[in-house]
């Protein structure tokens, strides 16, 4: 949003924008209310988040954490409240873009520098699924396909 923003200043500079200009606004203002009380929403829940997704890791994959015999546990919490709270701003914006290019694609280096795609696609797999279980249908399709793009960007490359 802050980037078709920026580019509608541009592009219209010393003049008023056509209708066509506009129409993202109008997009935008359809789900703007939703996105504003999902973001309050997601950021109540966050603890409940974490503590589920890591639950579910756990017990699925005691030892997914553990790289180079260190738990890597308090890493990965920082971590994930980090990148949820970059999707829950990117909801707030409606601008995916940005948070694929100034967050996912630095932090995608770092994650495979600490060889832990593995546990990115894990953890966003599982908040997926903890996501679906705590909000409404409606809430997670317009939420959920922010954290399937972390899930594709930092998890392990396919060809």
């Amino acid at each position: 949003m802050l980037q078709q923003i920026e580019r509608l200043s541009a592009q219209t500079d010393g003049r008023y924008a056509n209708d066509a200009e506009l129409v993202f606004f109008q997009s935008y203002l359809k789900t703007a209310r939703q996105r504003f009380l999902l973001y309050q929403k997601l950021q109540k829940l966050e603890p409940q988040i974490i503590r589920q997704v890591l639950e579910e890791l756990k017990t699925k994959e005691p030892d997914l954490l553990i790289i180079n015999e260190q738990d890597l546990t308090a890493k990965w919490q920082r971590d994930t409240v980090r990148l949820l709270r970059y999707a829950a701003t990117a909801l707030l914006t409606d601008d995916e873009v940005v948070f694929k290019e100034k967050l996912l694609i630095w932090f995608q280096s770092i994650m495979k520098s600490f060889k832990a795609e593995r546990s990115c696609e894990a953890t966003y797999q599982a908040m997926q699924r903890v996501l679906k279980n705590l909000l409404t249908a409606d809430e997670a399709a317009l939420f959920c396909p922010l954290i399937e793009l972390t899930r594709v960007t930092l998890g392990p490359t396919r060809f």
